[in-house]
């Protein structure tokens, strides 16, 4: 049975007394996509729309790849006199970036600013309000297509991270129930499987003739788009079935929304992660050396007080990057 999109999924709406004193700084991962970096920016200045009548201040950047650096968007919070802040990872799943990398940068920001504590809130995940604004991404692509026909291919970014790529798969499933579609593969365009061509073949396999791709993606960038040239080329080779794919999730309003619940759950200390199946935590297969290794920031290129040896020479993973 097909449900009945809303754009009014609820977002718990947590408004702390102490908010107005502690700015909040959105922590992204960076992109070579200069129209991903205008998205990036356009979201922080909503963000920034939402809580000026609270008088928060809000600012954003990258740990890697692009300007801002997060270390400018620290340093000018410093600069107007906080010493304590709230930092929400613009990330959809709690891989590399969100448990490593930026917690990373965040304590080398704290021994350039001596005096200088934060709090670190929750990744997205597949949060109702995101699913329901992936369902109306999904939505526009069907044209006349009942949904009962549709097998929609959810693509995450992949990860070596076990519990990373779960999530994805998470959110697929969720995104199944209750929608009325014909069905919803997991899949992931670097790092782990299924690819998109092995997942576009699965569906085929199980009897789809109508599929809609959905990126499950903020903004532009490198990977998206190589989602989209995979999704094209497969249906090219496949007479008898058409393929289509959904726009990204970076302009949902609810995504604005998700990001002040995360800060205000940060600055409540509400902070629900769960642990049980981290690899940093916990001796999964095939990355039980993991357990426990120490998580070192990234040299940004925009940042003139560290060196610029880093290896990261593309995008996003999958291409010569070494991590998630």
């Amino acid at each position: 049975m097909s449900s009945t999109i809303s754009s009014s999924t609820p977002v718990t709406q947590v408004r702390p007394d102490t908010a107005h004193v502690v700015p909040l700084l959105i922590a992204g991962h960076g992109t070579r996509s200069g129209q991903g970096v205008e998205q990036f920016a356009a979201f922080v200045e909503q963000v920034r729309g939402r809580l000026a009548a609270d008088g928060v201040e809000v600012a954003g950047g990258f740990i890697e790849l692009a300007p801002p650096p997060l270390t400018d968007a620290v340093g000018g919070l410093v600069a107007a006199g906080h010493r304590r802040l709230a930092v929400v990872p613009l990330v959809l799943v709690a891989a590399g970036h969100g448990k490593g990398d930026i917690p990373a940068a965040m304590a080398r920001e704290t021994i350039r600013h001596p005096g200088l504590d934060y709090v670190y809130g929750r990744p997205l995940w597949p949060h109702p309000a995101l699913l329901t604004a992936l369902e109306e991404r999904i939505e526009r692509q069907l044209a006349g297509w009942a949904r009962a026909d549709v097998t929609v291919v959810l693509v995450g970014r992949g990860s070596t991270d076990p519990d990373a790529n779960a999530e994805v798969a998470k959110a697929a499933r969720l995104l199944w129930e209750g929608r009325g579609f014909a069905g919803v593969e997991t899949s992931f365009i670097s790092l782990a499987e299924p690819s998109v061509p092995q997942a576009l073949r699965r569906a085929r396999l199980l009897g789809a003739r109508r599929i809609v791709v959905a990126p499950y993606f903020l903004f532009a960038g490198v990977l998206p788009h190589r989602i989209t040239q995979q999704s094209h080329e497969w249906a090219a080779a496949q007479p008898g079935v058409e393929v289509r794919v959904a726009g990204l999730l970076g302009d949902a309003p609810s995504l604005v929304d998700v990001v002040l619940e995360r800060y205000a759950e940060a600055l409540a200390g509400d902070i629900r992660m769960n642990c049980d199946t981290c690899l940093y935590r916990v001796a999964l297969p095939g990355v039980a050396d993991r357990v426990g290794a120490p998580q070192r920031p990234h040299d940004h290129p925009h940042d003139p007080t560290e060196p610029h040896g880093h290896g990261h020479a593309v995008d996003e993973p999958g291409e010569g990057h070494g991590h998630d």
